[in-house]
Parts: structure tokens; sequence; C-alpha cells
């Protein structure tokens, strides 16, 4: 995702923070109790920034690199950036880290006893963007999935207590669909990062060229691979949407929202007719309490 540079302030982490608004999701509404909101905030500070360092998309001035210890320079280096952003994560879990985004997790990671896994995760899937860039089959994408989506999710139900066997599997199915969604609206932007995430062989089985995917507008080909991925990441919504109603309270309100933030941008795509080459196809906000409503009364 494209990066929003720093606050007025110049402040890296309000730059960082505030990237949440422009997410397909809410990351930490209004209506859950303060200390929740707080450690999701942490949660995305961290998700967020360990994204935009493997995209290359940090704001302008070097002051995250800085913070981590790293020259200008060497900043250019997206893997040694991520060891540096690695090596501060350690500091979270023993020690006193130096970047403002990680100290507030850490804070989150004492209250809740948070393990390194899924933070880890999160930054090897950064690794592999850098050595991988196209992906062969519909299960290597969601191997992937399983590193820059699905940790996600369990560190939601970690920080709201919530975390049983059957909850993970069911989060990992929403967590994938929402990455796979992404990954669609994405599709020219990625490319202009040389990155592809359709599968290859779906891509053949559809007739559909890296060319196709650089032109101003999708053709049928093209369209038909993107339904097609749209529909897996709609099956996908539907499997884990259970989880929703296994839990209670403002937690089964916000977990109702991750479900229809998907399910909403799948049909945004759609009504699209699955050209999302000129840009990302993007809900609007009644069509987002709509699907907030149909996923609450199980409906989807």
């Amino acid at each position: 995702m494209t990066g929003t540079g720093l606050s007025p302030a110049g402040d890296p982490e309000r730059g960082t923070l505030d990237k949440a608004a422009g997410e397909n999701f809410p990351v930490a509404p209004f209506f859950l109790p303060k200390a929740w909101r707080a450690d999701l905030m942490a949660i995305y500070g961290f998700a967020r920034l360990v994204d935009d360092i493997g995209d290359g998309d940090l704001a302008p001035g070097g002051a995250d690199a800085r913070l981590l210890g790293v020259s200008p320079k060497e900043a250019e280096d997206r893997l040694l950036l991520l060891d540096a952003f690695e090596a501060d994560l350690n500091r979270v879990f023993d020690g006193v880290p130096c970047h403002p985004l990680l100290r507030r997790l850490q804070l989150t990671v004492r209250r809740h006893s948070l393990t390194p896994e899924p933070f880890l995760g999160l930054i090897a899937a950064n690794r592999q963007d850098q050595l991988v860039s196209r992906y062969e089959t519909y299960d290597d994408l969601l191997a992937y999935c399983e590193l820059s989506a699905n940790p996600v999710g369990r560190l939601v139900l970690s920080v709201t207590g919530t975390s049983t066997p059957e909850r993970i599997r069911l989060s990992d199915a929403i967590c994938t669909a929402l990455q796979i969604v992404e990954h669609l609206q994405d599709v020219a932007e990625d490319l202009g990062r040389d990155r592809i995430y359709l599968p290859a062989e779906d891509m053949k089985h559809f007739h559909v060229q890296e060319a196709d995917l650089a032109t101003p507008t999708a053709g049928a080909s093209l369209r038909a691979l993107v339904a097609y991925e749209a529909q897996r990441a709609r099956d996908l919504l539907n499997e884990g949407a259970p989880l929703v109603g296994s839990v209670h309270g403002r937690l089964k309100l916000l977990l109702a929202g991750f479900v229809a933030g998907g399910r909403a941008a799948v049909k945004a795509i759609a009504a699209a007719e699955y050209d999302v080459l000129p840009g990302p196809p993007k809900p609007g906000k009644v069509q987002l309490l709509r699907e907030v409503g149909v996923t609450l009364r199980g409906e989807g």
C-alpha cells in the first residue's frame, strides 16, 4: 500500500498510525474499550511500519531508518533495514526498543504476554517480498498469506483473550481473504513494484499475460481471472464468518467489521465489473454498514 508520509508535525510514529484510516476494515474503532484500542493500534503500527519498509514506502527524510540505527545510504537496502527492524523487535521482548512504535508495542506485549512468532511472521513476509515476485500456484499464495496476514488476526484474538484453536482457524480464513482482496485491488500498484500476486497457473488458465496487467483497463480475460480470485476470497470470508458468532459484545462488532470490510470490497470489485486496473475499487460507508448488518445477522 502507498504510504501517506509524515504527519504535519513530522512525527514518524503518528504518520504511520494515521494510515489506519485508509484500510478496508476498522483497525481500532471508537466503540472498543480504551485499552483494546491502544493495543490494536500498537499492533497496527508494527504491521504498517514493516509493510512500509518492505514496500519502500517509508516517509521522506529517513527518520525511521535513523531510529533503527541505519544510515540513509544503507536504508536503500530493504533487507538490511528489515534486519535492523527485527533486531529492534528483539528488544521489545528483552530490552528497550529504539523505534517509538516498538516502544508502544512493548506495552501491549507485556500486558498480554505475547510471543515473538506472529511479529516475526510479518517480517518474514516482507523479506519474502524482496526475494519472490511471482507465485506459481494458489497454494503458494496461501503460504505467503500465512506469514503476511494471518498473524494479525491471531494477535487480535490474543489481545482480546479469545484465542482458541477453532477461532484461530476461522480467523486465518478471514485474514487470508482480506489479503487476497487487497492484492486484487492493488494489481496495478503491485505490478509497478514488479510483483504479481495472481497465481501464474490461474493466469495461464484464463489466458492472461503479464502485459495484460499493464494496460489502462482490463480486458475480458483479466476480468474473468479477477472474478475467479474474488470468489475465492468471498468463499474464505464465508468460511471464517462463524468467528463473529462465536464471541460477544463489542468484539463481535469488531470482527463483523473485518468480515464486512472484505465483503464490501469484493462487491466494490464486482461493481467495477472486475476492472481493477484504473485504481483500487473501494466500497462506500453505506455499503460497509450494510455488510456489517448482514454479517451480524449471519446472513452472509
